[in-house]
């Protein structure tokens, strides 16, 4: 049992025949929309005191990032109220239900604080931990609520008829709802439910919502797909080619905000000792190294596994010599790998896949070495022997 179902089954109050609540998920509730709000929260004065959207809304960490995520006007633009309300609301609401945060109503106010800081911070880290929040706090609302059967239905009979499969457990969740809460708009509902049944049909590898086995992209508000991100699209109107260029420089900004969200995840957990411990490790590190460089891995740029702390001088003397930025050291490059192999090892035997995963560290070998030799079966010790023989070829 995984530490999410531990926590989850601390409480007995997701049964929606019971609680008459649907609202558990909502429209703007994906994994990467959690994720930031779950962020946000951490990294402001929310994180120790009770709060409200609006004091949420003003703080200025989410001011500086809320665009970049959404790529929607200022949050301090007055017109951006609307645009804003339902992408902080219904988050905390989820984060609330699932007793993440408290939450209690005066007059017509929402107050929430934290109440569970570890899970939340486990949440905030990447938007993998929030979708697998969020897959297992759905799956224990829906058993809880006595509806597994309809996705085990699902399950079984989309292989032969797909479209006919999707449209009755559409039509029995929207019934569920409508008989045990005040929700009676099919529209409304299934908008919600689509949320919910896309991550069970991800997880399955089953046609999600759209009728098509899903990409992870699919689960997002931002689609930011790193493998389609410098093909240039060709027979675009100038209208299209504008609104092209407008999303491009909005994914830009999102890609940017999740690599410096790394960057400072991995300066937190490792502190302030260098992960190489060399003869310039003295010193307090302060430095973030990508180990695969950014300009030619961009899509290795936000992995934790890809990066390392380091001192100054382990940085700028050895990393990059005589500090250009544009140069790697291909013998350093072997040792940081040899000591973040040891750092996500280590850090996995204390504390589960929490931060750092075996999987991540092995995409980013396998994708920095052109290769896909390492298996998931391999042990760290076979994956230490691999990255030393690529590194000392003849």
């Amino acid at each position: 049992m995984t530490n999410i179902e531990n926590y989850l089954n601390q409480f007995n109050n997701f049964d929606i025949r019971q609680t008459h609540d649907a609202r558990y998920v909502d429209q703007k509730c994906t994994p990467d929309i959690v994720c930031f709000i779950a962020d946000c929260i951490l990294n402001t004065s929310c994180a120790t005191k009770t709060f409200t959207i609006n004091d949420l809304w003003d703080e200025r960490f989410f001011i500086d990032n809320c665009r970049v995520i959404f790529g929607k006007p200022s949050p301090a633009d007055p017109s951006a109220r609307n645009e804003y309300n339902k992408v902080l609301c219904q988050p905390l609401k989820l984060l609330a239900y699932a007793h993440v945060l408290t939450v209690k109503k005066d007059d017509r106010t929402l107050y929430f604080s934290v109440a569970d800081v570890e899970m939340l911070e486990y949440i905030s880290v990447k938007e993998r931990n929030a979708y697998n929040f969020m897959f297992k706090f759905f799956g224990k609302v829906i058993s809880d609520s006595g509806l597994m059967r309809i996705f085990d239905e699902y399950k079984k009979n989309c292989s032969s008829d797909p479209k006919s499969a999707k449209a009755e457990i559409y039509a029995k969740y929207h019934r569920f709802i409508s008989a045990n809460t005040p929700s009676r708009s099919k529209t409304d509902v299934d908008r919600i439910f689509h949320k919910v049944f896309n991550l069970f049909a991800y997880n399955n590898m089953l046609p999600g919502s759209n009728g098509k086995i899903l990409d992870w992209y699919d689960l997002m508000y931002n689609r930011v797909n790193w493998r389609d991100k410098d093909k240039k699209q060709k027979a675009l109107t100038r209208q299209q080619a504008v609104a092209a260029e407008i999303e491009q420089i909005n994914q830009d900004f999102y890609i940017e905000y999740q690599v410096n969200k790394a960057i400072r995840k991995v300066r937190d957990k490792q502190g302030t000792i260098s992960e190489v411990h060399d003869d310039l490790a003295n010193g307090v590190a302060t430095e973030v190294h990508h180990i695969f460089p950014k300009a030619e891995f961009p899509e290795l740029a936000s992995y934790f596994e890809n990066l390392i702390l380091l001192t100054s001088s382990q940085h700028r003397q050895k990393a990059h010599p005589k500090s250009n930025f544009h140069l790697i050291d291909k013998e350093y490059q072997l040792i940081c790998l040899m000591a973040k192999s040891r750092t996500v090892e280590d850090y996995i035997n204390k504390y589960g896949e929490t931060f750092y995963s075996k999987k991540s560290f092995l995409l980013v070998v396998n994708k920095g070495t052109s290769s896909n030799t390492l298996q998931e079966s391999d042990s760290f010790n076979s994956i230490r022997r691999y990255i030393h023989d690529y590194y000392n070829q003849v």
